[in-house]
């Protein structure tokens, strides 16, 4: 079949059509022939549809359908501008969408079985489920007034709902006509433009072919641009221990079930880690049952630092904790924003934890207030996630209102502390580099040695950390500066073997740990290394002696030391 349609010809019994290939005469034919009556269409499906409760369906096609002209390309160009001046979680919806506006043709709105609205002007018809409840939005911000005021539905004439949404007509005029008095008219207003347009939507990713794009398609008939919405979000399905959820199979989990045996704060947290964006969440008990048994944990670390008396101290490892946490707070804000809220419980809950442990590791004691002031954060940030549990800590903290009523954690710029900061990602890289080399040795040490980079080395490494942040560094370039430098000529040997290391370095590093590396001073490494002796000695099990490569005496019998780099010390483990 595909051979003959891209190069079959028509004979020359085709009439006017003879001499063309079917690629080209196709369309031009199937129109002539329908023009005159020689042709109609015939809709086929390519499988069985059945329902998801296994019954088989019948498909039913029915005279006098009414339908939604979609294919209108004014109507379609008006759905593009409400989806480009809406945000969509995640992005790559966005595409989708507008995909789906362009494929979009009638699609039939009404059917004559079944539950559903009534449709207004065709009787016996009800508005098909998809295409139905497409701006109830708008319904629900006025609903409150029609039941509290009883008004009757004869009352909500055509005229009302256009001054409800559109503004249209005088309110003395439309309360005499419709009986709803103006102060309440005025209310019903004031409610609609107080809560529209509405901010978010979101929904399962199925319904993104239908729902959702008939959602836009609607908003951008009936209502000018101010009033269209402002964003939609789409998520994926949820699946049950790797398979689709259908009732019919018996694997699905009632909510009651799951909070009775893992607890709601679990519950919630597995739903909230088993995906993002339009991924399929997938519901597994064990994953529930782990987060379980880390919330008891964790009210366990927080009920210990509770009771502890507190001391004012500020040393090196409190600024950095209270530092990180201001991270911490942007990034939670940040994702949570995105709606990306599987990245923000894995931060609110793990990298938090984290850094909570390494501070405990480094210096074997939460007696501090800083850590007091660093644990009210991690439970407001933790509270949207786990409310009950944070509530409870909340409490134990001796804090009077709801953490639910709390007020947001604000980064505080005064308790950033870049210099901290990288001081321990400093020590974090050099015991992850040594046991490296350990694993790559399989050395059981007794002594490690590190070597830290001489004076010109650091001269050369910030010439070319500022840079590397400015683009990209051509070698022969930089060698001209770096020659300029009176100080630097003598070892121009060294430097030009010096500089594509470091530029192999600095390659791994994010842009943004270089803007922070070039803001701050630069560290006394050797001192900062002997500060940490015994926090070291401690994780390698093994004694650990720091030397500056400048130093004559140092012991270095394998010539270590001048493979030294800044913020890469040389290693040599025996």
């Amino acid at each position: 079949y595909k051979k003959e349609f891209h190069s079959g010809v028509l004979k020359k019994n085709c009439g006017q059509y003879a001499g063309k290939t079917v690629r080209e005469v196709k369309d031009t034919l199937v129109r002539d022939f329908r023009k005159i009556g020689a042709a109609d269409s015939m809709y086929d499906l390519s499988d069985a549809v059945v329902c998801r409760c296994m019954t088989p369906c019948i498909v039913k096609i029915l005279s006098d359908q009414w339908f939604l002209n979609y294919s209108d390309p004014a109507w379609k160009e008006k759905a593009k501008a409400a989806v480009a001046q809406m945000k969509v979680y995640p992005d790559s919806a966005t595409q989708w969408f507008n995909a789906v506006i362009d494929w979009l043709k009638e699609w039939a709105c009404a059917r004559t079985t079944g539950f559903g609205t009534p449709l207004p002007w065709g009787k016996g018809w009800i508005v098909e489920t998809l295409s139905d409840s497409t701006i109830y939005m708008a319904f629900y911000t006025i609903n409150k007034h029609i039941r509290q005021h009883n008004i009757k539905p004869e009352s909500l004439t055509h005229e009302v709902f256009d001054y409800v949404f559109f503004g249209k007509g005088r309110e003395e005029k439309l309360s005499e006509k419709s009986g709803i008095n103006t102060e309440l008219l005025r209310g019903m207003r004031s409610e609609f433009l107080y809560w529209y347009p509405f901010d978010l939507r979101v929904s399962a990713k199925e319904l993104v072919p239908n729902h959702l794009t008939f959602c836009i398609f609607h908003h951008a008939a009936l209502f000018p641009p101010e009033q269209w919405p402002r964003a939609i979000g789409v998520n994926g399905m949820l699946m049950i221990e790797g398979k689709q959820m259908h009732k019919s199979k018996g694997n699905f989990v009632t909510m009651k079930n799951a909070v009775e045996e893992y607890g709601a704060d679990a519950t919630r947290c597995a739903l909230l880690l088993g995906a993002e964006a339009m991924d399929d969440p997938d519901w597994r008990g064990e994953n529930a049952a782990d987060i379980r048994g880390k919330f008891e944990s964790l009210r366990k670390v927080a009920l210990d630092i509770i009771e502890k008396d507190k001391i004012d101290e500020s040393g090196h490892l409190e600024k950095w904790l209270l530092s990180k946490m201001q991270q911490r707070i942007l990034e939670v804000t940040r994702n949570l924003d995105e709606l990306k809220t599987r990245t923000a419980l894995e931060i609110a809950l793990f990298e938090v934890w984290n850094d909570f442990r390494w501070y405990n590791r480094r210096k074997g004691e939460t007696e501090s207030k800083a850590v007091q002031e660093a644990l009210e954060v991690w439970l407001r940030l933790l509270a949207p996630f786990s409310p009950h549990l944070c509530e409870e800590l909340w409490n134990a903290a001796g804090k009077e209102n709801f953490i639910s009523l709390a007020e947001w954690p604000r980064v505080d710029e005064g308790k950033m502390d870049i210099v901290a900061e990288e001081r321990e990602n400093f020590l974090v890289d050099l015991i992850e580099d040594t046991l490296n080399v350990l694993r790559a040795t399989k050395i059981s040490p007794t002594r490690v040695c590190y070597y830290t980079a001489n004076g010109w080395k650091w001269r050369v490494y910030r010439s070319l950390l500022e840079k590397a942040i400015q683009g990209e560094v051509k070698v022969n370039e930089i060698m001209r500066d770096l020659a300029k430098d009176s100080d630097l000529r003598e070892n121009m040997k060294a430097v030009a073997n010096f500089v594509p290391k470091v530029l192999k370095t600095l390659s791994k590093i994010s842009h943004e740990r270089k803007t922070r590396l070039s803001n701050i001073e630069i560290e006394n490494e050797k001192e900062f290394i002997e500060s940490a002796l015994s926090f070291l000695e401690g994780r390698l099990n093994a004694k650990v002696v720091v030397y500056s490569e400048e130093d004559q005496m140092r012991f270095d019998p394998k010539q270590r030391a001048k493979l030294a780099i800044p913020g890469q010390p040389a290693i040599y483990i025996e």
